[in-house]
């Protein structure tokens, strides 16, 4: 039977490939195929060697990993850095996203069976409209394909750093049910513990350093999916549907010694907990309430002990609920035309989970009169000058302002219940138009609707209501319930120790909710034939040319709004406003391929061909772009083949980043001017970069909480970015061990003009050190020459088409198969091995055209981010036993995996200028360890029928490296660790069971 090429020039299944062994299995079946998906490229070819690099991943190997995330199956792969996850909550978009190659999410194109998937999320918090990849449904995946480099030509924009092609089961008859229940279990072991003992000892509160117990047990997830097939009674077609749940229960920081406490960057180690300065009791001014007193009374406030332990309340891993349906159906209506849809569907619930709000430091007037405060209170705080100044007890009519803060510890953590439901519509029609032409026409329109609602935040206005508190015969109450203009305000006492009650919490704190759309709709008709019977050929082959030809249309639109609250920025401690969003493009675009084999069964040349391709695209933001593929391979014997490709790429901006208004949120973690003293020579460097007074640099508080704001925005005159990737690799299957596979490809991927902000913290770091007026003037401070304290201190880092990014590296693919019998081990049944490995020699950045590149290969930081090692790797090997036990115990497997992970430096320990930073070198965060983890899985049929599977993963309980507080930016750095990096909850237990009926 004639087979269709659908997708790409990666070739999925590694019998073919010789790549992977776990896609091996995937066509050791037995039977015909009638139809093969290969990644990048539409030309119908009977030759399945793929010119360009890929890494396939088979249901066996999902399975065997115990996973009911995709994302974690694709995070153990060397190509994969950390996106966003389910182990992220401040920062989190509720979705899960690829981040290949480390050079960003939307620069990596995830397809269904070789179609676009759409935008995950309108959350403009996020900022990047990457696929979500929590739509999959994980037991209806029978391959995933993991293309390095960039496909432009093929699949049009986003194809940047590579592609991920998830090709689901279909043609399937019957009934299946999958269902799998794991769980977190951890020894606490972690020498920190005993940080956190001391902090708790020295602490006036010490409840808010509570080590966990010994032995956890949490995290707990279950999932299970109906599979149901049946054929058309002619034969002609099929339909197969699925409907599935998955229930994620959370994890808390609090329940690991390790993030009981946020550490504090130290040498030569951690030694002491830090945290927030909205800490518990409150603090007013330079003074905070005395937890040893009567409960009423002031004392001066400590920096470096006055600080709260925001850590342990924070979602290590947030709960999810998830359900999925789909059908995927087919039917031959006649010889030339078959007509087939996709129907997809996932409603997913997920919550993030942060410490307490509160007050969040920042300038707020209390009126001297104020009946809540005591004597011994009003003695100590100053009225300004402008009410007339001395102290509130000497002017009871004056007004004192300064910095108020308060860590609402009796109202719980800041919530944010996040919903995406997903729709992806897919029909089409293709078929044969004669031997030798082949068509495919299909539309396909995709929607994220979202919806979040957050608890748990104070609205700014009604705090300085709440603080504003006169004497009336009615007792205490609010100037602006008096007057009129605020009749709800309850008087907020934070004056008092254990005086909050509801009603003041109902004033204060104030839901709000976001929601959201995008929309992605695809036409798309190509053509595609094979020329041989034309006389279409190179003279030394008798296999002729091979041509696709088509086009698409494509229009993506978002609409994003919230309440008045979050989008005005009025709820405190939200990381800021929300701003309306709304913007759409659309794109046509003309693609033609061609696949000439040169060279066929020739001495040297058993095999050499040449792959063209070209994408012309019009965009209706006035851009054009072209984008190439030549790539091609030579193979010389049944041992040996060598291939090469050079391939242009590109992607065009997103609607936020087209069309985001600006807004100031938290964005950096430094700012090398704050909390200096007197002898630090950056004093006078900070006076002369920001027309400051030395009293007024010295006045500069640092926040401890290592958060700053940035000023960002999208940008409506980007151009697309461009990418070159150019590979060259080796494949051996050497005839003299059967059975065996090895590839090794060199790949070197270019980004010019790439969109991004330059980045708060290189900016500001910059200005220090260099005083260029340029980065000066980006940073803005605020009338305390803070960039933290209010809206008004920020840095400038709004969306452009800044410098370049560049990543090289090589991978390396192995198989094998084999009988043990081969090895002089009779009725021992076999052995299969697969490894993936990864060495990362280049992952550099461009800030600016005409800066030098830094590079972050191997490093980790405030700069660099997530970790890249320079070599990760998996290696799985599984024995097939032969053992049998009646209809109980048949086809018994035993696998075990070894993963690893190479150290990572601190990136503020480089010798480049651009990343070398004194101020945050401290030796407790130098060195990111090594970490090996093994996994252990068995896998049993019973009676035929029931499948079983059982397996521990990270075996031995390993901890992650741990970083303190000033190099562990906000977002991808949870918990004092990198947790979408390693594993970071214990060892997880996991059982599943495919029953077929």
């Amino acid at each position: 039977m004639r087979e269709r090429l659908l997708a790409s020039s990666m070739i999925c299944g590694a019998a073919l490939l010789g790549l992977s062994s776990q896609a091996m299995a995937q066509t050791d079946t037995g039977e015909e195929v009638s139809e093969v998906v290969v990644t990048g490229t539409r030309i119908p070819s009977p030759n399945l060697e793929s010119v360009s690099p890929v890494t396939a991943i088979g249901a066996q190997e999902l399975k065997a990993q115990g996973v009911t995330r995709v994302e974690d199956m694709i995070n153990t792969l060397p190509q994969a850095f950390a996106a966003q996850g389910a182990a992220l909550s401040n920062g989190s978009t509720g979705t899960a996203t690829i981040n290949l190659r480390g050079l960003g999410a939307t620069r990596t194109l995830v397809l269904v069976d070789g179609r676009r998937l759409m935008p995950g999320t309108p959350n403009t918090n996020g900022g990047a409209l990457a696929a979500d990849i929590n739509f999959i449904p994980a037991a209806l995946v029978q391959r995933v394909d993991v293309l390095t480099g960039g496909a432009s030509a093929v699949y049009g924009a986003d194809a940047v750093a590579g592609v991920v092609n998830f090709i689901m089961q279909k043609n399937f008859e019957g009934v299946r049910v999958d269902a799998q229940y794991g769980l977190y279990q951890h020894n606490q072991h972690n020498d920190v513990a005993d940080v956190v003992s001391r902090a708790q000892a020295a602490s006036a509160s010490p409840q808010f350093f509570a080590l966990p117990k010994d032995n956890v047990r949490d995290g707990e997830s279950s999932e299970v999916t109906l599979v149901i097939g049946v054929n058309a009674p002619d034969g002609k077609g099929n339909v197969t549907a699925y409907a599935g749940y998955r229930h994620v229960e959370p994890i808390l920081q609090g329940n690991r010694d390790f993030s009981s406490c946020t550490l504090n960057s130290a040498s030569p180690d951690f030694a002491t907990c830090g945290g927030s300065g909205t800490a518990f009791p409150a603090r007013v001014g330079g003074f905070v309430v005395d937890v040893t007193g009567p409960g009423n009374t002031f004392r001066p406030r400590v920096a470096a002990r006055d600080t709260y332990n925001f850590g342990p309340s924070n979602y290590y891993q947030r709960p999810d609920d998830r359900y999925v349906m789909g059908a995927f159906a087919q039917y031959e209506i006649a010889p030339w035309a078959t007509a087939y849809a996709d129907l997809m569907f996932m409603d997913d619930t997920s919550t993030y989970q942060i410490a307490p709000g509160g007050i969040f430091a920042g300038n707020f007037s209390i009126n001297c009169a104020n009946p809540l405060l005591s004597a011994q209170q009003r003695g100590l705080l100053a009225a300004t000058a402008a009410s007339g100044g001395g102290t509130c007890a000497t002017n009871p009519a004056g007004t004192f302002t300064g910095i108020v803060a308060r860590r609402n510890v009796e109202g719980g953590g800041r919530q944010g219940k996040t919903q995406h439901t997903q729709y992806r519509y897919v029909i089409g029609l293709r078929g044969d138009l004669n031997d030798n032409f082949n068509y495919d026409f299909y539309m396909q329109y995709g929607r994220v609707s979202f919806n979040q609602v957050q608890t748990g935040f104070f609205r700014t206005t009604a705090i300085q209501n709440a603080l504003n508190v006169v004497q009336t015969p009615q007792g205490p109450r609010c100037v602006s319930a008096v007057n009129g203009t605020d009749t709800a305000c309850v008087p907020y006492n934070i004056f008092q120790l254990g005086q909050i009650t509801r009603a003041q919490l109902d004033y204060l704190e104030t839901p709000s909710t976001q929601q959201g759309n995008t929309y992605e709709r695809v036409v798309n008709f190509s053509i595609g034939g094979d020329l041989t019977d034309y006389g279409v050929k190179s003279p030394w082959s008798e296999e002729g040319v091979g041509i696709s030809a088509g086009a698409e249309y494509r229009r993506e639109q978002l609409d994003f709004a919230a309440d008045f609250v979050s989008s005005s920025g009025a709820l405190n401690g939200s990381g800021g406003a929300s701003p309306p969003v709304n913007g759409s493009f659309d794109v046509y675009e003309a693609f033609a391929e061609a696949r000439i084999p040169v060279i066929t069964d020739m001495d040297f040349a058993k095999r050499v061909q040449i792959e063209l391709a070209y994408r012309y695209s019009d965009y209706s933001t006035g851009v054009t772009t072209d984008t190439y593929k030549v790539a091609g391979d030579w193979q010389f014997d049944d041992n040996v083949r060598l291939r090469a490709s050079y391939q242009r790429a590109v992607r065009a901006p997103h609607v936020l980043e087209l069309f985001s208004p600006q807004n100031v949120v938290l964005d950096g973690t430094q700012d090398p001017c704050a909390g200096l003293t007197a002898a630090n020579p950056l004093v006078a460097r900070c006076a002369q970069a920001f027309g400051l007074t030395t009293a007024q640099v010295l006045a500069i508080e640092a926040n401890p909480a290592n958060q700053y704001n940035g000023l960002n925005g999208g940008n409506p005159n980007l151009d697309p970015e461009k990418s070159d990737t150019i590979s060259f690799g080796v494949v051996l299957t050497p005839t003299f061990l059967p059975g065996f596979n090895f590839s090794a490809d060199w790949f070197d991927i270019k980004v010019k003009d790439y969109i991004a902000g330059i980045g708060a913290d290189i900016i500001i770091t910059r200005c220090v050190n260099t005083l260029d007026p340029f980065f000066c003037t980006l940073v803005k401070r605020d009338a305390q020459g803070s960039i933290w304290l209010s809206p008004q201190g920020f840095v400038q880092n709004t969306t452009l088409n800044t410098g370049a990014l560049r990543t090289r590296g090589i991978d390396f693919n192995a198989g094998y198969r084999t009988d043990l019998e081969t090895l002089g081990l009779e009725n021992m049944g076999g052995l299969t091995m697969s490894f993936v490995g990864t060495y990362l020699d280049k992952l550099q950045t461009k800030p600016l055209p005409g800066d030098a590149y830094y590079d972050c290969a191997g490093l980790y930081g405030t700069v660099c981010g997530v970790p890249g090692p320079e070599w990760r790797h998996k290696l799985r090997l599984t024995w097939n036993t032969p053992f049998e036990y009646g209809d109980w115990i048949k086809s018994l497997n035993l696998s075990v995996q070894w993963r690893h992970f190479n150290k990572a430096t601190l990136d503020a320990y480089s010798n480049d200028p651009q990343l070398n930073n004194t101020g945050i070198q401290y030796e407790s965060d130098r060195v990111l360890g090594s970490r090996d983890y093994i996994d252990l899985t068995a896998t049993w049929t019973v009676r035929d029928n029931l499948n079983f599977r059982f397996g521990v993963n990270n075996v031995f309980d390993v901890d992650p490296p741990l970083t303190g507080s000033s190099n562990c930016p906000t977002g991808p750095c949870n918990g004092n660790t990198w947790p979408q990096v390693y594993d970071s909850f214990g060892r997880y237990v996991f059982l599943g069971l495919s029953a077929d009926f």
